[in-house]
């Protein structure tokens, strides 16, 4: 066999280049003609040649590419002059006039054998014509020649005319242009200025861009979003898109394995059809040509040769070929109708998904589509193998048989786990195809103990597992004993912290305790200098109660705030007060005090004018810790104690002068404000005055002091011991219907119960009778035997039953009850046996120097209930002032003795006996502080300028300095001539109303003021207000004073139902406790009325007598 001619290292057409192709594939066939004769040659020979034949057009190829893309490509001269010269190299074949190519048929004798058939003429080929061309420089010079010509303005015109082809042209003079004057330079811009966004719209984005106008859109999209007319995020359409869509071609998995056409591999070769569709059989005869249409049409799809054949000498992809004989009809080039296809602007889109399987865990390298993935990923193959290393170990722990792959989101999951941790099964299982069956055998109990090695696996599983399990059970085990440890040592530091804290606190206490009888006995005895000299009041309205009884009141502050009255104490002129409010005061309320005050002088004179300012005399400070505390419902002291701030003021103040404290209830934080002041205290040691401020303490002073009481008992502790002792009182008093129980450390009525003994015991028509029968003898313990027992037996279901406390608020049932009763203890003492009742409440003054004195007295009067004081009728008009002073200064007598000392109150009810019909004074209870009604008596005294008379009980006042005739008053018959220099007062500090929360106090005031509600200066007489809640305004005080004690209870009733008609509607009534205070009020009246009555008809029967 002849070796194929090499081609020629200078560039050839396409054209020669596949004649000389074909000239070798002819000589191939003749070689195996002259070798064989036509008859059957043997395959392996066959496959010899072709594969010679195949490197030879493989090589040839390559040289053809190379030499279409290395070739330098000239453009034609367009001058007709050198048409002919100048034209183009071209090779044309002449395919009509040739024969057909040769086909190789398999030989139907058998398999694996081809039958060559006879050869066919050769091909006609025009010789190729190539016409001497000039160079590029001569093509250049032609054209300026070309463009000179054409040009008759062209300096160069006439010459190359008179050059190239002879002609000359006359010579038109020309006229001198005139002399251009030069001009001015211009300084400044050139250009256009450009549109760009204004500022409205570089500000606010929300506002819509302006219009693009044509000029602006000329410039070019990248020009407007610089600009800023076309925002950055701006999503732009193109108009017609670039981008055309057709439906995409879907080839034949049959075709797979199909050889690429020549026309694939090199579109240089357009011009150059080859047609291997029309294969020669063995009937058609030899010389037969097919004649082919100008226009191409399709043709059946020929079968594949035998294999493809790779080559392995150059380790690249070859072009694989056929070793066949082809026509080659030319063919025009198509013009093409439609634009090429752009390019999208993503540019980085994956059309094309790779997809590869991994059975058993391993992946075959050699199938194409993982090889085809390897290729596509070459630059990021090194993180890919390690996550792939991750999933096929996965896939092999959990025995999977196959799992396709998507090879796309397996190179996304490498980039995103290279430098972080190793995937997780969940990401691994994103990235396979069949990921539910594969997901399915992964979260199947037991799968990974299926594999290779599953046993092992599994014994070491179970082992791990029990060791974790042991060691678990241990680590809990010690965790729980370092916990148990560690909780033991803190709380042991924390008791020796508390211990020492303690012992802190106790050798304080103790100090504290120490410096205050110091100064207490150093006070006692400069009291009678000090109290005549300037000094330094300092108000500390302090409920020192017990902290259960704090946390049970509403408005603690407020029930605080209700001595501000307090500030009165500037009637003495060498009193200044430091008045601690316990809640914040607003500017409406420090300036209706501060005006108040100011009226000391008018009602000194008489004259409204003659007003002061009073400011530099008294000074109320809140405390800061008001605001640390809100909710806590401190004392006031505590309070106190807590505000460094405060007390730095107040030291400050008193500096260099005589100053003491006067608190409320005492309380051990008292100590410690005096301690840090260096002041004493006007009262007595916290826990005496808790003592006997107790119910059963009282008791206790009451016996000492030899006064009469109520029957009763006290210190009881126990249920026995309240039968024994209620069964025992019953006995000896059935004359008395009920009897109360009073808890020993509460207030104001609020633990008292009480129940009706007689009306249900059984046995006491029985009791009374065998009294009867007894007569004086009844006293006896032995006659009272019998029926003791019997009372005794029903004395605890009649509790149980119809026992009832007073308060349900505090105590909604008497089970409460009685356990309050039975933890802190109490008395049992008979109510009074008659149906009218008067309270008493009076105050007491035992100074340091051991003097007793009496501050004010009063009735109490009722609103809410009949054992809680709700204000105060002053002076009292219910007892004989002899008597009462007598037992109140033996009183004072038995507090002296237990070292009390300070502001004290006591409470008596006054009675008719039915039996013997004399009035009694029973001594009920004490409370060792400063009381409201002493506050409110400050109070009187301040706006009046009165005094009272502490043997008489009557307040006087100075009589005006203007002469003024006498009033005459009609009285049985006789006239009055003289003036009454004597007042009444009617005074409270509970009104509770909540629809006052909706006037301001101005508002309020502007009301009072239209109805008459105010107060004269000249008489003394009327009506004056103490704001206690400067925030919500429904709480307030009042005081009424009038000549009469009628004459102020009915002002006092009037304004309340005024005040209540004005601030109420029918639908909105609110709450309030007016109507109860109006009732008793009224109740009194009558009461007085008829006393009245009585006296003026005694009076009647002496004269007559």
């Amino acid at each position: 066999m002849s070796v194929m001619t090499e081609l020629d290292s200078r560039p050839e057409e396409v054209g020669k280049i596949l004649v000389k192709v074909q000239d070798e594939l002819r000589e191939l066939r003749d070689h195996l003609l002259s070798k064989s004769d036509g008859q059957i040659i043997s395959v392996a020979d066959l496959e010899n040649a072709l594969a010679r034949t195949e490197q030879g057009l493989q090589r040839k190829t390559e040289e053809v590419v190379h030499q279409i893309n290395n070739s330098v490509m000239m453009l034609p001269l367009s001058d007709p002059k050198y048409g002919g010269e100048l034209s183009s190299l071209e090779t044309t074949i002449d395919l009509r006039r040739q024969p057909k190519a040769t086909y190789y048929g398999k030989d139907k004798g058998g398999p694996g054998q081809l039958q060559l058939l006879p050869p066919r003429p050769n091909f006609l080929m025009k010789q190729p014509i190539q016409t001497q061309g000039l160079t590029p420089s001569q093509q250049l010079k032609q054209q300026c020649n070309l463009r000179a010509m054409a040009n008759p303005y062209n300096a160069q015109n006439r010459n190359v005319l008179n050059d190239n082809y002879g002609i000359q042209l006359p010579l038109i003079p020309q006229k001198p242009e005139p002399r251009q004057i030069p001009l001015k330079p211009l300084t400044g811009s050139t250009v256009e200025h450009l549109t760009i966004l204004p500022k409205a719209n570089r500000v606010d984005a929300q506002l819509a861009p302006p219009p693009i106008t044509e000029d602006d859109a000329s410039k070019g999209i990248r020009s407007l979003i610089e600009r800023g007319l076309i925002p950055p995020a701006a999503h732009l359409t193109l108009e017609p898109s670039p981008i055309r869509r057709q439906p995409a071609l879907l080839h034949n998995p049959a075709d797979k394995s199909k050889a690429p056409t020549i026309s694939e591999m090199m579109p240089g070769l357009a011009l150059v059809h080859l047609d291997v569709s029309n294969p020669v059989t063995e009937n058609e005869p030899k010389s037969a040509v097919t004649s082919f249409p100008s226009a191409p049409t399709p043709r059946p799809t020929p079968q594949p040769a035998s294999r493809t054949r790779e080559s392995s000498a150059s380790g690249r992809n070859k072009t694989p070929a056929t070793v066949r004989t082809f026509e080659m009809p030319l063919q025009p080039l198509q013009e093409s109708e439609e634009p090429p296809p752009t390019t999208p602007a993503s540019g980085d889109l994956k059309t094309l998904s790779h997809r590869f399987a991994i059975q058993n865990g391993h992946v075959k390298e050699t199938q194409p589509e993982f090889l085809a993935f390897k290729q596509h990923y070459c630059l990021t193959w090194g993180s890919i193998v390690t996550t792939l290393k991750h999933l096929e170990r996965m896939l092999t722990r959990f025995s999977v048989p196959i799992a396709f792959v998507n090879g796309d989101k397996l190179a996304d999951l490498s980039m995103e786990f290279e430098l972080e941790r190793p995937p997780s099964i969940e990401h691994l299982l994103c990235v396979i195809v069949n990921r539910d069956d594969v997901e399915a055998m992964v979260t199947k109990p037991g799968r990974k103990f299926l594999g290779m090695n599953g046993q092992d696996l599994a014994a070491t599983t179970i082992q791990s597992t029990w060791r974790m399990y042991c060691d678990r059970i241990a680590y809990l085990e010690y965790r729980k004993h370092k916990w148990a440890a560690g909780v033991i040592a803190i709380s042991w530091i924390m008791h020796i912290k508390m211990v020492k804290v303690r012992h802190q606190l106790v050798r304080s206490r103790a100090d504290q305790l120490e410096n205050f009888k110091f100064r207490a006995k150093k006070f006692a005895a400069s009291w009678d200098r000090i109290k005549t000299s300037k000094r330094v009041v300092i108000h500390i309205p302090s409920l020192g109660l017990a902290q259960k009884i704090r946390d049970s009141i509403n408005d603690f502050g407020i029930q605080q705030n209700t001595q501000m009255a307090r500030l009165c104490d500037i009637r003495d002129p060498n009193v200044d007060v430091i008045f601690v409010s316990p809640v914040p005061l607003s500017d409406e309320t420090l300036q209706y005090y501060s005006k108040l005050l100011g009226l000391k002088a008018a009602v000194e004179s008489g004259k409204v004018d003659d007003q002061c300012n009073m400011e530099d005399r008294f000074k109320i400070i809140v405390p800061e810790a008001i605001k640390s505390f809100p909710t806590h419902r401190m004392c006031l002291a505590t309070l106190l104690k807590y505000s460094p701030q405060t007390m730095r003021r107040i030291k400050l103040m008193i500096r260099g002068r005589d100053a003491y404290i006067v608190t409320t209830v005492p309380h051990k934080d008292d100590l410690a404000v005096a301690d840090y002041l260096e002041v004493p205290i006007l009262a007595p040691e916290p826990e005496i005055a808790r003592l006997y401020s107790t119910k059963s303490g009282c008791k206790r002073v009451f016996a000492s002091a030899g006064v009469g009481m109520p029957p009763g008992e006290y210190d009881i502790y126990s249920l026995g011991q309240l039968h024994e002792c209620l069964a025992q009182l019953v006995t000896e008093n059935l004359g008395v219907q009920r009897w109360l129980f009073k808890l020993d450390e509460e207030f104001d009525g609020r633990g008292i119960a009480y129940c009706n003994i007689t009306d249900h015991l059984k046995c006491y028509k029985w009791a009374l009778k065998e009294s009867q029968r007894y007569g004086e003898k009844w006293s006896k313990k032995w006659a009272q035997e019998s029926a003791y027992i019997k009372i005794h037996a029903e004395i605890g279901d009649v509790l149980q039953y119809f026992a009832e406390p007073v308060n349900k608020n505090v105590f909604p049932t008497w089970e409460k009850f009685l356990a309050a009763f039975l933890g802190q203890g109490g008395v049992v003492e008979a109510c009074p046996p008659a149906e009218s009742i008067t309270t008493l409440t009076v105050d007491m003054l035992i100074e340091p120097s051991g003097r007793i004195n009496m501050v004010t007295c009063g009735d109490q009067i009722h609103a809410e209930s009949q054992f809680s004081c709700w204000g105060i009728s002053f002076p009292q008009s219910s007892v004989d002032p002899e008597v009462l002073n007598k037992v109140c200064l033996k009183i004072g007598d038995a507090c002296k003795a237990r070292g009390i000392v300070g502001y004290f109150t006591i409470d008596f009810v006054t009675f008719i006996s039915g039996t013997a019909m004399d009035q009694r004074l029973w001594a009920v209870d004490l409370s060792l502080h400063y009381s409201d009604s002493l506050g409110l008596f400050q109070l009187v005294s301040y706006v009046t300028g009165g005094l009272l008379n502490t043997r008489s009980h009557v307040f006087e006042v100075e009589p005006p300095k203007e002469p003024k005739k006498p009033r005459r008053r009609r009285l049985a018959g006789t006239d009055e001539l003289h003036d009454n220099n004597s007042r009444f007062a009617v005074m409270s500090t509970r009104l509770l109303h909540t629809n006052l929360a909706v006037v301001h106090y101005s508002v309020f005031f502007q009301m009072c003021r239209a109805h008459g509600i105010g107060y004269d200066i000249k008489e003394k007489q009327g009506s004056v207000f103490t704001l206690l809640d400067s925030f919500n305004r429904e709480r307030l005080g009042m005081v009424t004073i009038g000549d009469t004690l009628q004459g102020g209870l009915a002002t006092f009733a009037r304004n309340l139902s005024v005040i209540h008609q004005e601030i109420s509607a029918p639908n909105m009534q609110g709450v309030t406790n007016f109507k109860g205070a109006i009732g008793d009020i009224e109740g009194i009246l009558g009461t007085t009325i008829q006393n009245a009555e009585e006296m003026l008809a005694a009076m009647r029967n002496e004269e007559e007598s």
